[in-house]
This record gives C-alpha cells, structure tokens and sequence, in this order.
C-alpha cells in the first residue's frame, strides 16, 4: 500500500491510498459524501487480489485530502478535483463511484470520457435530484456525524455548500456524452430515488448495463458487499479484460483493426478534382511523411471508396491534416453525403485541387506513383505547396474514437 496525491481544482491537495501492481489496469474508487476512502476497503482488496491496480481517493473536505480554506464545495469544484486526478493518472482507469461520487463522475466524464477513462461503474446514484432528497442525504451526513464518538472525518460546512438545484439537468445533459462502457448497480430497497428512475436515466447513456439488487438498501457495497464485487468484477472482465486481445492469421479481423487503432495518428481529408470539374474528398488517417528530398508523402485509400476511381485517375490532389475544430467536416466526408462541400469552406489550390479553409495543415502534390496494399491502394504524391497554422491543435484518432492533445 502506497499513498498518492494529486492536485485538485486550484491547486487544492488530495489524497488516495494505492494498492496493486503498477503494470496493472487500474481502477479509481469514489466514496460518498460524509465517507472517506474507508469505505472501499473491502473492494479494492477483491480488485486487487483478481489483478487490479486500485486507487482509493478522499474527496475534498474529506478523510485525508485537503478542507477547502475558501469553502469550496460546489459541484463545479468537485467535478474539476476529479478531472484533474484523471489527466495526473498514468493510465485511463475505471472509475467506481458511490451516491456524491457518482454525480460526480457522471458530469465530470460526460467531456471527453474515452480521453479520461476507460470505463465507469455507478453505485447507488439517484437519477433525480430534488430538495427532498438533498434533505435526506443531509439529514443522514449528520446523523452519522452525531454518533460518532470522534471528530468527524469530512467538513460539516460541505452540507451547506454542495448546492443540488439544476444538478438533474446536468445529469440528464451529461448521459448521452458518457462514450465509454458503463455500469449502473443500485439497491433494490434504496429509497433515494425508484428504480424505473434509474433504469430510465442509463438507458440514455449509450453503452450502459443496469442491475438492481434484490432485498438490498443503501448502499449496495456495504450490505452486499460479495455480490456487488462479483457484478463488478464481471463487468471488468468483459469490458476491461486482463488478458490482452490476440490476433493470429485468419482469426476475426476486427481484432488486428483494434490494435492498429492503438496507433494514435492525426486525421485528415483527401481531396482532388473529378474530370467534370466538381471536388471531391475523403476522410483518412492512413498518411505518411515518405521524404525530404524529394519531398513525398502517402496516403492509402479503401479500393472501395466512392472516390477511388476519381483519386487514382487525378494527376494532383491535397492532403488537408485536421483540426479540434474540423471534427464535423472528418464526419461529413467520412459519410455518404453526396453534397460534402456545401458546409466546409475550401477554395481551390494552386493546382487547382480544392483546399480546406483552416486546416492545420495542406499539403498540394502532383501524383508520383501508386502500389497496390490489398483492400487499399497506396497513393504517392509529390509535394509541390505546404502550408500550416501553427496555433491550432491537431485532431486526433486513437482507439476509434477522436481525441485531443492533453498538457499536463
């Protein structure tokens, strides 16, 4: 056991105890409010024993993570703590969290989540938020605060401060942006809130797996604690597995595709001018620097693209490296849409072929050769014009999804 710190929304100091192995997944553990990392005790030690990398974290205002000097305990606050834990952890973990923690979780990975995490488990975590049931969550904080024999473990002024109002549109906007594998687990007797309530709002996640268990309250880790280590563990293996994916020769495709997705690249839109005159592209991330001197470059077109014929017959075409702010135009020529330039703003080339408007970079080449790669074909061009916006980042395409430079 190791304990980690990290830096949290304006510099704040929080603590997490650590067990496991280091070349491990790993798997981040969120309390409640009015809990500390404790609570996980039994959890982390069954993720670690089935081969998990565990990180236990003390919210802010709790256990052994900092008390807010100026009082801030906001949701904003909270949700940009866990944001900045996840940019400062070494691997995209699974995050597992708790009632506070997963309202939390739910808003901070509802941007960016496939770039933050891997996965995310809810616990508990009441789908509608009303003044009743912020209450309730009050009235038991300081039940739990009064019988305890000692000082309590959280900050009694975050019962104040954590404001609820607007927090179920927040939810509700956040769900459908959740991009990653998600599990929902709750009590069955839990009176935070119905069932069909939480069974509505996963089903807006898009990737999501719901379970009630049966005779069991507030919260499900702690009074099922075998049951919910084995749903939990079962999700993990199936959707963060510890063996890793092999492909062998004339075993399933889509194996060898995701892992040549774990090959981060840019993205860009190949486009040339068909013989009538009319412009022509294609979304693809299949390109390469070939040389300085001479100066070529390669990009590898589907044989079945509908703009294959047109770019393999073109004598020049443009490769448009993308954007952040070009993630519609990689979809737009990604589709079928016949009409791909009326919504992008391009101009013509020197050579004529059409050039994206603020794109991170273009480069114009006339045709150099063409190879034959299987179900694609490897255009070779020879660049005759290069031009790029140093103060844009790129965008980029990792594991099917776009992604975005983080700076640590």
């Amino acid at each position: 056991m190791s304990v980690v710190e990290f830096k949290g929304f304006a510099g704040i100091r929080l603590e997490a105890e650590a067990i496991g192995s280091e070349e491990d997944p790993s798997v981040l553990l969120i309390h409640g409010g009015g809990q500390t990392r404790g609570v996980w005790k039994d959890v982390a030690k069954a993720l670690e024993k089935a081969g998990r990398r565990v990180f236990s974290l003390d919210l802010r205002g709790h256990g052994a993570s900092e008390w807010s000097p100026d009082g801030r305990y906001d949701f904003d606050a909270y949700v940009e703590d866990l944001r900045a834990v996840l940019a400062q952890m070494g691997t995209r973990p699974v995050v597992v969290a708790a009632t506070l923690g997963g309202w939390i979780a739910t808003i901070a990975l509802g941007r960016d989540a496939a770039t933050l995490a891997a996965g995310l488990v809810l616990v508990d975590i009441p789908a509608h938020v009303d003044s009743a049931t912020a209450r309730t969550i009050g009235e038991q904080m300081r039940e739990r605060a009064a019988q305890s024999k000692d000082e309590p473990s959280w900050d009694p002024q975050m019962i104040d401060r954590l404001e609820v109002s607007g927090l179920t549109d927040r939810l509700t906007e956040a769900a459908p942006r959740l991009a990653i594998p998600v599990l929902s687990v709750r009590g069955a007797l839990n009176d935070m809130g119905s069932g069909s309530e939480a069974a509505s709002f996963v089903s807006a996640i898009p990737d999501a797996e719901f379970v009630e268990v049966e005779d069991t309250k507030l919260l499900v880790t702690n009074d099922r604690t075998e049951v919910f280590n084995a749903l939990l563990l079962d999700f993990l293996e199936r959707r963060q597995p510890l063996a890793a994916p092999e492909y062998r020769s004339g075993s399933d495709a889509r194996t060898l595709r995701d892992a040549l997705g774990c090959f981060a690249t840019g993205v860009t839109i190949v486009t040339a001018t068909a013989a009538d005159g009319s412009p022509i592209g294609l979304t693809a991330n299949s390109f390469t620097s070939v040389s300085l001197d001479p100066p070529l470059l390669l990009v590898c077109i589907a044989n079945k693209a509908g703009s294959a014929a047109t770019l393999k017959d073109a004598s020049h075409f443009a490769v448009n490296v993308l954007q952040i702010g070009q993630q519609p135009a990689s979809d737009r020529f990604a589709g079928k849409s016949e009409d791909r330039f009326a919504d992008t703003a391009w101009e013509p080339g020197e050579t004529g072929v059409p050039v994206l408007t603020g794109s991170l970079s273009s480069f114009e080449c006339a045709k150099d050769a063409i190879h034959d790669g299987g179900d694609h074909f490897i255009l070779v061009g020879r660049v005759i014009k290069a031009s790029f916006e140093p103060r844009r980042d790129p965008l980029l395409y990792f594991r099917g999804k776009y992604r975005r430079l983080h700076f640590a």
